[in-house]
């Protein structure tokens, strides 16, 4: 479900195992391997779900950034974090 009422999404195991692999193809294409650092900065969708389980399906680690963040506190987490890619 998402932040709005009424907006959600039904998946089947099998499409959200489908997507997650896909994805985590993506990332290893992208360079993304075991022990790396993505963050995250996706509204309450689908694809961050995906985004998430495809990290920890490649043993990268994950940080989730919520938009409620002013661009200098955003700027500052994303860096702390040394993180390799950011998901948008």
């Amino acid at each position: 479900e998402g932040n709005e009422p009424g907006d959600s999404t039904k998946i089947t195991y099998s499409e959200l195992l489908h997507k997650v692999c896909q994805f985590a193809n993506v990332l290893r294409s992208q360079g993304v391997k075991k022990g790396d650092r993505v963050s995250i900065y996706l509204p309450m969708i689908l694809e961050l779900v995906v985004a998430m389980l495809a990290c920890a399906r490649i043993g990268a680690l994950h940080s989730v950034v919520f938009a409620g963040f002013s661009a200098d506190s955003l700027c500052e987490r994303i860096l702390d974090c040394g993180c390799s890619l950011l998901i948008t």
